[in-house]
């Protein structure tokens, strides 16, 4: 297996941490993960280990504010800034990975970045063969009450002020070794500004709004025992998807990261059955 690590531009000239893990021969097909709130392109291992094995590469970066990428801890100006980064970050993966069948993972927030993105960009089409949605984030519950109740007036006096998000570690996974080392992670994070939450709701409603618009592949992976982003909105946009290639997979008792739960090793055997079943574009 080869590791890269390195930096990309991204929205504003901003320069963004990503890194890469390639196998020995020629990679048959690129994922590209967006990770979630607080966290860092570092988590994703089991992913890892599962899919280069099987001739896949794969890419990672840490979105801004979060893990080894600059600017304030939790904070966006503006949705517009995901989006422009995830862009630029497939664009990189692309130009170094020509020619071969690109998936787009977002997890949690990323999860929302990415539906959200592909959404609003017509051409998204061009860069990615499918979407992978894991631990859905279409509600609001791993932000903090208070972080929520004063957002949308802290947000435009006080937008970058960090509030804790008051994240539950023990509902990541049941694995309590999953949630220690995330508890000691020192990439990861617990912070959350008034911007950030109104602009994530703003996203969450546009996206929930614009469901029957999707016209990707698409596989939503979802514990059906998530406490951070409950199960209910991730069904509702399943629903409203309108195309036939889309399947959502449900985990009984499964919590909110299906890929470092007790049962990862079906979760990422499910998505990389997925991945292979689309390499051509089937079904």
């Amino acid at each position: 297996m080869q590791h890269n690590k390195g930096l990309f531009r991204a929205a504003g000239g901003l320069e963004l941490w990503y890194q890469c893990w390639r196998p020995e021969a020629e990679a048959t097909a690129t994922l590209a993960i967006l990770h979630g709130l607080g966290e860092h392109s570092g988590r994703y291992a089991n992913v890892v280990n599962h899919l280069i094995p099987r001739g896949y590469a794969v890419y990672g970066y840490d979105l801004r504010g979060h893990g080894r990428s600059p600017g304030k801890r939790g904070h966006i100006n503006s949705w517009g800034e995901y989006r422009a980064d995830a862009h630029a970050f497939l664009r990189m993966v692309r130009e170094q990975q020509p020619d071969r069948p690109l998936f787009l993972m977002g997890h949690s927030l990323g999860s929302l970045i990415a539906l959200e993105y592909t959404l609003r960009d017509s051409g998204a089409a061009e860069w990615v063969q499918g979407v992978v949605s894991s631990g859905t984030a279409l509600s609001t519950e791993g932000f903090s009450p208070l972080l929520l109740m004063i957002s949308r007036v802290l947000s435009r006096v006080l937008p970058a002020l960090g509030i804790k998000t008051g994240l539950d570690a023990t509902a990541l996974s049941r694995n309590p070794a999953v949630v220690q080392a995330y508890q000691d992670d020192p990439l990861v994070h617990g912070v959350g500004t008034p911007r950030m939450a109104t602009e994530s709701m703003a996203a969450i409603e546009w996206t929930l709004g614009h469901a029957a618009n999707w016209n990707l592949p698409l596989l939503l992976l979802h514990g059906v025992a998530d406490r951070l982003a409950p199960i209910g909105p991730s069904r509702t946009f399943f629903d409203q998807v309108s195309i036939a290639d889309k399947r959502m997979i449900e985990y009984p008792g499964g919590y909110h990261e299906p890929h470092n739960d007790t049962n990862h090793e079906q979760a990422t055997a499910d998505l990389e059955q997925w991945l292979a079943q689309h390499m051509t574009g089937g079904s």
